[in-house]
């Protein structure tokens, strides 16, 4: 039986030429991959090196033409920031009425990123009008998404949307904190490539660095503030 990655990379290679090496390494066959981790501006990168074949898995965004990020989401967690800038744009006078017709909360388990369970609840946002939480997780074109691929939220959409394909994470080194990032592999981006240097992503990770951080002390605030809750 096919597993969830597996057919989401059969779906994808329908429309886009996906490296026999980076469907191997996302469906677990390399075994010889390591952590490279870089440090951009305040963001430590985990990037994968794949050892024998000596390169790392990097990636590219291919928007306009992929908008798969928009028609494959799970769910849309909010943070505080998002709650009063998307309520704006949404023309809502108060917030709390943005919050009672446009979101849902919902409650879900991920992997932290030592392996453990991490149990989060988060405000979400409605990916279309009618959904309930009944439908956290599963696959759902986001509303606001148009035909051609514009977003229209956009600049003010959720900041979880400017992080993809990445996620991320706080860890205190040395009394001080710092924010980590790696990639998501759901099997649903055709932006991943195998590369012999890092420096081929070199500006896609000073870019995304002010963005990554931004998110994480966000999101980091959204549970200080009560807005979200995380059990690890």
């Amino acid at each position: 039986m096919k597993s969830n990655i597996e057919e989401a990379l059969d779906t994808l290679s329908q429309s886009w030429m996906i490296e026999p090496i980076i469907r191997d390494f996302i469906l677990g066959k390399k075994t010889n991959v390591s952590d490279f981790a870089i440090k951009v501006n305040d963001v430590v990168f985990h990037i994968p090196y794949i050892g024998g074949d000596d390169g790392y898995v990097l990636w590219k965004c291919y928007w306009p033409d992929c908008h798969n990020c928009c028609n494959r989401q799970g769910r849309l967690p909010l943070t505080s920031n998002d709650l009063i800038t998307i309520s704006k744009h949404l023309k809502y006078e108060k917030a709390s009425d943005f919050v009672k017709k446009e979101t849902n909360i919902a409650t879900w388990e991920e992997r932290g990123p030592s392996g453990n369970p991490v149990v989060m609840t988060m405000i979400n946002l409605k990916r279309k009008e009618d959904e309930t939480e009944a439908n956290d997780g599963t696959y759902i074109r986001c509303r606001f998404l148009d035909e051609k691929g514009y977003c229209g939220l956009h600049p003010s959409r959720p900041g979880v949307c400017y992080m993809y394909p990445f996620s991320s994470w706080l860890e205190n080194e040395k009394g001080q904190v710092r924010v980590h990032a790696t990639f998501q592999f759901t099997g649903d981006c055709p932006g991943f490539y195998f590369a012999k240097s890092v420096d081929e992503m070199k500006n896609i990770l000073i870019e995304y660095s002010k963005m990554i951080y931004d998110y994480t002390m966000n999101s980091s605030r959204t549970t200080r503030e009560n807005f979200g809750y995380v059990s690890m």
